[in-house]
C-alpha cells in the first residue's frame, strides 16, 4: 500500500503544496517592495466548509463535549483568525502597496502552518509504523 493513497496523507500532502505555493507569492511581494506600482498578491485560502461538504455532503459538524463548561456558548472563540483581516493597504509614494511587515507576519504564519503540517505527518507515519510493528 503506497501512503499517498491514504485520504489523510493526501489532504496533508495538498496542504503542503498550497503552503509551499503561497510562501512563493510572498517571497515575490517581499521581493517587489520597491517595485513602482506593484500590487501584493497573496493564494486564496481554501474553504474548508466546502470540502467538508465534498466529502460528507453536509458542511455541518456536531462538537462532543463531556463537561458544559469545555465550550463557549455558541462555540465561537474571539481569535485573530476570526477577526476579518485588512482588505485595503497602505500605498507608498510610488504607488507600491506592499507593507513588508504584512508580508513578512504572512510569510511567518505560512511557515509555521508548513512545520505543522510536517510534524503531523512525521507523527502520523509514526503511528502507522507502530500498528504494522515497525516502530522504533
Amino acid at each position: 500500500m503506497d501512503i499517498k493513497n491514504i485520504a489523510l496523507f493526501e489532504a496533508m500532502g495538498a496542504k503542503m503544496n498550497y503552503l509551499s505555493t503561497r510562501q512563493g507569492v510572498l517571497a515575490q511581494n517581499i521581493a517587489n517592495a520597491d517595485t513602482p506600482e506593484y500590487r501584493p498578491r497573496d493564494l486564496t485560502e481554501v474553504d474548508f466548509g466546502a470540502v467538508l461538504a465534498d466529502v460528507t455532503g453536509s458542511n455541518k459538524i456536531r462538537m462532543e463535549k463531556t463537561t458544559q463548561g469545555h465550550i463557549l456558548p455558541g462555540g465561537d472563540l474571539d481569535s485573530s483568525r476570526n477577526r476579518k483581516s485588512r482588505m485595503t493597504y497602505e500605498v507608498a509614494p510610488a504607488d507600491n502597496a506592499v507593507i513588508i511587515e504584512e508580508q513578512m507576519v504572512k510569510a511567518t504564519q505560512t511557515t509555521m502552518d508548513y512545520n505543522l503540517m510536517t510534524n503531523l505527518m512525521r507523527k502520523n507515519v509514526g503511528l502507522i509504523q507502530t500498528a504494522l510493528g515497525q516502530g522504533r
